[in-house]
């Protein structure tokens, strides 16, 4: 059963005005079902195929006229040579809006075509796996108590829901792909054992202060070998990191940023917690709940074909909100707990508003595990008029 998505609404208004549109997000994300569901009168090809791909990257001006627009160009990172001939079709047709629909799951190399050859051209949208507000709507249960621990655990790629798999041989089985196809694309590591040791050590961590010497260090390489890795996790949609936030802005990007997992179950998988027992069990369960509330946060920017203005504030002494969200020059605070009551106080929120001051805070959401107990429901106000459903409310 087809699971409706948020996107489909902001993917309909863009082929409407541009000439050709990018969705990239992770692989399994359901990029290309959205598309072929969305706009069904468009032709489809995939550049997965070896042969398709360097076909496409050899002969694209002839690629092109054997599959004309308008058409749907699946995984377009294999042929980055293609967005020179699309370019050269879409100027030749300047007034007509939707030729091409573009997918890839490596975001920085998709970028960098994208922005030599398609600038002006193109609108580009991620897709991540399903948010908790579509599983909501399609299954009619709420994320709380056990059915949130159960998405928790299963995460959101479509698939699993709408077959029913079972998320152990998933994810299994998603790995294999995934370090075969894109790891190997994106660098060349000599063992995969050890980038499936990083990527589990990097899911342990979800939701923690980034230290790439720690990496390092537990891992046997070198930093510049885990900064590369990160790299190709985050262009791969696989991660996020979320930058610190400061007063003066200059400083964001030099301080140390917080990782957090993008999809909880491919985490849950990665730590070796298999059953929602597991799960309760675990001492990651604060930050995997604080990880899932990050992500509902991007997928409602994303969905609306926009990047998260996200922060974390942490001083010295540790006092931390976990997020922190700019609204022109004032801040909306928001910390998680995995519990069945908010705190009485926060003492991040507290110092936070020492430093900043009090007339620069629209507000101080605490979300909790159970919506019984929750002072926000959930639900917080992304700007003055519209409201960001985090788990439903």
């Amino acid at each position: 059963m087809w699971i409706k998505r948020t996107i489909e609404a902001e993917l309909l208004k863009a082929v409407k005005q541009r000439p050709s549109v990018l969705l990239t997000g992770s692989r399994q994300s359901g990029k290309t079902s959205i598309l072929q569901k969305t706009f069904p009168n468009y032709g489809y090809i995939s550049l997965d195929p070896p042969h398709v791909a360097e076909e496409a990257e050899e002969s694209g001006g002839q690629f092109l006229q054997k599959h004309p627009a308008p058409l749907i160009l699946d995984e377009v990172q294999y042929a980055p040579r293609l967005f020179r001939h699309l370019k050269s079709v879409i100027d030749d047709r300047r007034k007509e809006s939707g030729l091409y629909l573009l997918t890839g799951s490596q975001k920085f190399s998709l970028m960098q075509g994208v922005t030599e050859s398609l600038a002006g051209r193109i609108s580009v949208f991620e897709l991540h796996s399903l948010s908790l507000a579509e599983l909501e709507h399609w299954s009619g249960k709420c994320a709380e108590g056990e059915q949130l621990l159960e998405w928790l655990l299963l995460g959101g790629y479509p698939e699993l829901h709408e077959r029913g798999l079972k998320p152990e041989r998933y994810y299994s089985d998603y790995l294999v792909t995934y370090l075969e196809r894109d790891v190997r694309q994106l660098i060349k590591v000599r063992d995969l054992r050890d980038f499936d040791r990083f990527m589990r050590l990097a899911a342990a961590r979800t939701g923690q202060l980034l230290s790439i010497t720690n990496f390092s260090s537990d891992l046997g390489l070198s930093p510049l070998t885990v900064k590369s890795w990160l790299s190709v996790l985050e262009a791969s949609n696989i991660i996020y990191l979320l930058e610190p936030f400061y007063k003066n802005l200059g400083k964001r990007i030099v301080k140390t940023p917080k990782l957090y997992f993008l999809d909880t179950g491919l985490a849950c998988y990665l730590s070796g917690i298999r059953t929602t027992m597991d799960l309760k069990g675990s001492g990651l369960i604060g930050a995997l709940f604080e990880t899932i509330v990050l992500g509902q946060m991007v997928r409602w920017h994303t969905n609306q074909g926009k990047q998260p203005a996200l922060y974390f504030w942490r001083d010295h002494t540790g006092h931390e909100v976990d997020f922190v969200i700019p609204i022109g020059d004032k801040l909306k605070l928001i910390e998680c707990k995995w519990s069945e009551s908010s705190p009485d106080r926060v003492k991040g929120f507290e110092e936070i508003e020492k430093l900043q001051g009090g007339d620069r805070i629209i507000s101080k959401s605490v979300i909790t595990s159970l919506r019984s107990a929750r002072k926000t429901k959930m639900n917080f106000f992304i700007d003055n008029a519209v409201e960001l459903k985090m788990l439903s409310g």
